[in-house]
């Protein structure tokens, strides 16, 4: 009979159930959206309860639909959304809120408010963020400073904490299981990434009762079983990491210095550094690769607020394409920008420039600009703020690498994959597996569970599907000038 390791890969607009045989190819693939809220303006909520259904459906889809049973089932691993904050009753399993997504902005003024009291240095030095709404720690006083009654039920140990791996592994165990992984746990404001300790003194200064945090293991071990109540053969769960980290781990980045580059709506850069936490200087984030045999994999983060957004307001609002694959067509309609660039900065601008009142600019436009010089533009302009960020780590990691592994809908556009290889003089490596974010959780899965027995196995089941390499040509040099000069009229307003 053959088995299968089944990857949960619990998104921030879908749940998303995946299948990979012993070759890492994915065999089913069952996909089901949820609600977004939006109850106030920057506020991003999900309601846990539907997060929950639908991945149930999604898993129980897989299976009718790929015609295996549950028996066949190796291992089941979890990747998810990161820093979205879900609390619930203990007895009941109830949510006590809706979830607080990693995009709401509503704990914004409190990060100000610590920020004026000093707290930021004490943050950043033990869990290697910045004092950001983004993550999950000021989400969780939110919902506990709302309710006296709230928190009361919170100080006495009945209410749980939880990001979404957390309360998957409650409904799937029944309740039995209130575990996190270290990686997602990194991602709180409350992970001491030195001590690997929920840190006593950040819980003081967010008034957080340390009894409502989940027990944290590490990304590839026995976790739990499945209860009885929610598939007749239980299910070993092996693998537990957030999605960037578990597509970090499903390119094989495994030695320092490698790096992966998820082309989505915005990019998702990740560098392996090793055993010990590098610091940034460039206001990159330090953070948990992944932990495997008690032994931890450190990485700096850095993140491209639009990427593949600006492809889709190509589309539209300017309504120059009329779908997002379009944009590589209309790009080789011209053999180069025409001297145009685009400053991306739809959002602000990010690292390593952190200017969030910058503003778009589209530059160096004449008589002679033709829709295809600004696809082109775009497209460069995607490869230019990744090569900012990759150069920026390069620099605190004090590493230079050899290549750039790719994932994401991005991956797929030849000509961006090209630029980018040019732009970065380094083979960018395309994987055939472009689902890197579920194998990473079907890999840690399988490593516990003994389906693969060693990385150098795992080496077997990721193939290379395309390697694009560096052209050393004028137009590059070209790019990056422009792009110098007008970057920095965006980024000092």
């Amino acid at each position: 009979m053959n088995k299968y390791i089944l990857a949960i890969d619990a998104g921030t607009t879908s749940s998303r159930a995946i299948l990979f045989d012993k070759s890492g190819k994915s065999v089913g693939v069952s996909q089901h959206e949820f609600k977004q809220y939006f109850p106030k303006e920057s506020w991003v909520e999900h309601d846990a309860n539907e997060i929950w259904k639908t991945q149930l459906m999604a898993i129980t889809e897989v299976l009718k639909k790929s015609d295996i049973a549950e028996e066949q089932i190796h291992a089941m691993g979890i990747t998810n959304q990161r820093e979205t904050t879900i609390l619930w009753n203990k007895k009941t399993g109830a949510p006590v809120h809706n979830a607080i997504v990693w995009q709401d902005r509503r704990t914004a003024s409190l990060c100000e408010s610590l920020k004026e009291k000093g707290k930021s240095s004490i943050f950043h030095e033990k869990t290697g963020l910045i004092l950001d709404a983004y993550f999950s720690g000021t989400k969780i006083k939110w919902i506990l400073d709302q309710d006296p009654e709230l928190r009361k039920q919170a100080e006495n140990g009945d209410i749980a904490f939880g990001t979404v791996d957390s309360w998957l592994i409650w409904n799937l165990t029944n309740g039995d299981k209130h575990v996190t992984d270290i990686t997602n746990a990194s991602r709180t404001l409350l992970f001491n990434i030195n001590t690997l300790q929920w840190d006593e003194e950040l819980l003081e200064i967010l008034d957080i009762p340390k009894k409502i945090l989940p027990k944290v293991v590490s990304c590839s071990e026995k976790i739990a079983k499945t209860s009885e109540k929610i598939f007749k053969q239980p299910i070993d769960i092996c693998g537990i990491a957030g999605d960037q980290q578990a597509a970090l781990f499903g390119q094989l980045c495994v030695e320092e210095g490698d790096v992966k580059n998820t082309y989505g709506t915005g990019c998702f850069c990740i560098m392996n550094t090793g055993k010990t936490p590098v610091k940034s200087n460039n206001k990159m984030l330090t953070t948990i690769g992944y932990q495997i045999n008690g032994e931890v994999s450190y990485a700096l983060e850095g993140s491209v607020f639009i990427a593949g957004a600006a492809v889709q307001w190509l589309r539209d609002q300017l309504q120059i394409i009329s779908s997002a694959p379009e944009v590589e067509s209309l790009a080789k309609t011209v053999d180069n920008n025409g001297g145009v660039t685009f400053i991306p900065a739809l959002a602000g601008l990010g690292a390593p420039y952190w200017n969030p009142h910058a503003t778009g600019t589209l530059t160096g436009i004449t008589r002679g600009t033709q829709k295809g010089h600004i696809a082109r533009a775009t497209l460069e302009a995607i490869a230019m703020r990744t090569k900012e960020i990759i150069t920026a780590m390069q620099k605190d990691a004090k590493t230079n690498f050899k290549s750039l592994k790719v994932d994401g809908g991005g991956s797929t556009n030849n000509l961006l994959m090209q630029i980018q290889s040019n732009l970065l003089e380094v083979d960018v490596v395309r994987p055939e597996t472009t689902e890197t974010t579920a194998l990473g959780a079907a890999f840690f899965a399988g490593l516990a569970s003994g389906f693969w027995d060693s990385i150098e196995s795992l080496k077997k089941a990721w193939n290379i599907n395309k390697k694009f390499k560096p052209i050393k040509n004028e137009e590059t040099q070209n790019i990056i000038t422009l792009w110098e000069k007008r970057v920095k009229k965006v980024s000092n307003l």
